[in-house]
């Protein structure tokens, strides 16, 4: 039996639909979609269903051993008061360095999760997502497994659903929402700001080449809820972007250039190959955005690394503003 209630956030209408379920029911794995959260009660224990990428999955309510593979999601767990005992061993960007400490279980790559080390340690829950996606069926076996990879076409409202689930899962449903109600109101601040201020075009720059990214993208923050207007005719669907030429991006001619450095982000800087000295030319010194002084190099680790995660896109909204 469902019930449904719809809330809405920054203009768009989200359905987060609230199915009954008891805390002894097993895990179902349909497929795919948005997160979503349903919870047998309110008290703080038995179970709660959550809908997300790979299928449909009964998670322990306030779970005590967590593990998860998204730095946003970590980030969003952060912002909610709450702590994982399981992280990837990876290069941690400074907002999440207390992650290297040994307290933390070290579970496998970012994207190669270590299978036999997480069976051993024996959690209750495993959040993973787009990186890590892949081992969403040998995980799955492990402990319960939600993948809460952000839709890149909807990016932000699928980020809501998430921040929803979140809060279902911990018993922090009145902290995510008011949190998200501070961003909503944020992006929309940003938006009217941004309204009428021209084309805006996002790069990244990754060993001397440059890739740009539309709305549909994992960058598309920019348009959607920010409200930007992207340069026409480089909308694309690409996780990884669209190779670009500096005669190309000077015929868009955006009047608003964002650019990150992806080898600062990943600690693989090279001289000669930083995001700075590959643009500085004439083809690019020749566009309205460099002309008007309207080029922001954006946090790296925030963008590339962290993404979507309750503090983090405070960062990434405030990059945004900045070059308005």
């Amino acid at each position: 039996m469902y019930l449904s209630r719809r809330i809405v956030l920054g203009g768009a209408a989200t359905a987060v639909g609230l199915l009954l379920t008891s805390c002894g029911q097993n895990s179902a794995e349909n497929a795919g979609g948005a997160a979503s959260a349903s919870s047998s009660n309110t008290s703080g224990s038995g179970s709660v269903s959550i809908k997300h990428a790979q299928g449909t999955t009964e998670v322990p309510k306030n779970p005590k051993k967590v593990f998860t593979f998204d730095f946003g999601v970590l980030n969003s767990l952060q912002a909610l008061g709450l702590d994982v005992q399981g992280v990837p061993e990876v290069q941690w960007p400074e907002d999440l360095a207390k992650y290297k400490d040994s307290k933390y279980t070290k579970v496998g790559g970012s994207k190669e999760p270590d299978f036999e080390k997480i069976a051993t340690e024996k959690p209750d829950l495993i959040i993973i997502s787009a990186r890590a996606a892949k081992a969403y069926p040998e995980l799955s076996k492990i402990a319960p497994t939600i993948d809460l990879s952000v839709d890149p076409k909807r990016m932000w409202a699928s980020f809501v659903e998430h921040t929803q689930a979140l809060g279902a899962i911990f018993g922090k449903e009145a902290e995510a929402k008011a949190k998200i109600a501070e961003l909503e109101s944020l992006s929309a601040s940003v938006a009217k700001e941004a309204k009428g201020k021209g084309t805006a075009l996002f790069l990244m720059v990754s060993g001397g080449t440059v890739t740009a990214f539309g709305k549909n993208s994992r960058f598309g923050l920019l348009y959607e809820p920010l409200g930007l207007t992207p340069v026409a005719g480089l909308d694309t669907d690409d996780r990884h972007g669209q190779a670009v030429s500096f005669e190309l991006i000077k015929e868009k001619n955006p009047d608003r250039l964002y650019v990150l450095d992806r080898d600062q982000a990943v600690g693989q800087s090279k001289p000669g190959q930083s995001a700075k000295e590959v643009l500085n030319n004439p083809l690019v010194a020749s566009t309205k955005a460099a002309r008007s002084g309207k080029i922001a190099y954006v946090n790296p680790a925030r963008w590339y690394l962290v993404g979507y995660g309750l503090e983090n896109l405070e960062v990434m909204i405030g990059d945004v503003r900045s070059n308005l």
